[in-house]
Order: structure tokens, then sequence, then C-alpha cells
């Protein structure tokens, strides 16, 4: 099934066109006519069969068929990565971060951050593009850049960890999840987060857990985390 994004169609929604873009790639690439069925998705659980009513590559318009929505995830699962030097490590997590099925990302610049500017626009297209090549109806949220004191500071709902390399009293990940609970968890930079940053995490109730027993690139841990996560909570259902 090849899926397309609309974010603006509802269940009230019967009718609606594509914009001239997305109308040129459905027509002239695709070669779409009329009466052929379109699956479209708003990012919000909600799954569209419709039918093209004017196969036009400057407006392309379909009518609704039918609605599938997807249940709610029993969880929320929260990453808060700082961006790697190379933006196409952090890209790489983003894809398959959107793929395992993660809420919501949040970039946090930290004290040993080396890259403080990320470009919101790119990672969002590259979301949207791993959502609709999986096949998902959700689309994760990509929060703005913050630093990690705000980030801190911010109330977050469940479970909360931080993940780290220190030598320090660590447990598994694993070992400190919950079934169906809210999880917010941080991946440091290159560098790690520093301690400064390690003791505001913990004084603010974050756990330090361990995703291994090898040290892991930022992207490389953000990414075990997340399956770990959903996959903890497959398995616990």
């Amino acid at each position: 099934m090849q899926l397309f994004f609309n974010p603006d169609i509802d269940e009230t929604t019967q009718s609606f066109s594509f914009d001239k873009e997305e109308s040129r790639h459905i027509i002239k690439v695709l070669r779409k006519k009329d009466s052929d069925i379109l699956h479209v998705t708003n990012g919000k659980g909600i799954l569209f069969e419709t039918e093209i009513t004017l196969a036009s590559d400057n407006k392309c318009i379909v009518d609704v068929i039918s609605i599938t929505k997807s249940p709610e995830p029993k969880f929320r699962l929260h990453l808060a990565v700082a961006p790697t030097k190379m933006n196409d490590r952090f890209e790489w997590f983003l894809e398959k971060a959107t793929e395992i099925g993660i809420q919501e990302i949040t970039p946090i610049i930290c004290d040993r951050s080396e890259r403080k500017v990320v470009n919101l626009d790119r990672f969002e297209k590259i979301i949207l593009s791993a959502m609709k090549q999986s096949n998902e109806t959700f689309l994760p949220k990509l929060n703005e850049a913050v630093s990690f004191k705000e980030f801190i500071k911010q109330q977050n709902q469940g479970l909360q960890f931080i993940a780290h390399c220190e030598e320090t009293d660590k447990k598994s990940l694993k070992e400190t999840l919950k079934p169906n609970e809210n999880v917010t968890l941080l991946i440091g930079p290159e560098g790690d987060f520093s301690e400064k940053e390690i003791k505001l995490a913990i004084e603010n109730h974050y756990q330090p857990v361990t995703l291994g027993n090898t040290r892991l690139r930022t992207e490389t841990a953000a990414v075990v985390a997340c399956h770990s996560v959903v996959f903890f909570n497959e398995t616990s259902n």
C-alpha cells in the first residue's frame, strides 16, 4: 500500500484535493487516473481510502470512500536527543525511530554538543517520509531544539530516564520499564552528558540507566532505546 499525507483532513471530510506538487506526482509520476484508489493519512491515526474523481496534475481531487481509525498507543515514548555532529546520523535516527514507533522527539543542546543548530524543516520531511514508507498513521511530533536546562524544567508525565556512560550506579533500562507507562528518555552528545547535567537530571527525578555493556554512538543509543521501549511494551501486553 502506498500512503499519502494530508494534515488538514478529518473524519468529516468527504472530498479534498492535493496540492500542485503532490497532484503532479500522483498523475504524472505514478500515472494514476480517474477511479483509482489512493490511501491517505492525516498523521493522527486515521487511514482514508479515497477514489480519484479528477485526475489533474494541477489539482488531483478525491472522494473519501472509507475511514479506518488506528487504536491510540497505550504509552507515549518521548526521546530527547542531542543532535550529532554529522547531520546524516541524526537523520538516520529520525527515520528508524519513526519506523519503530516513537511519538515525540526533542533535539536538546548540551554542554558538550558540537552541533547547536538544527534544520527542523528537513527533519520533519524525513519523519514524514519514514511514516509514509512504513505505512504508519501517526506522525511523530518533532519539537524545537532546546537547551538541556530548559528541557529538564519541563513537566513530563510517566517514567523519566537519562542514559549516560559515567561509571556510576545505574540500572538496565529493561529492568526499570513498566508496561503502558509513558517514557521520557535523554540521550547525550558524542562526548556524553557532563557531570553537572547528570546531577541536574537526577535532582529532577530522572533515573540513570544503561543501554548495554558497549559504548554506543548517540544515534545508535537513541535507536536502541526506542526499540527497547516499544518491544518491551509489545511483549508485555
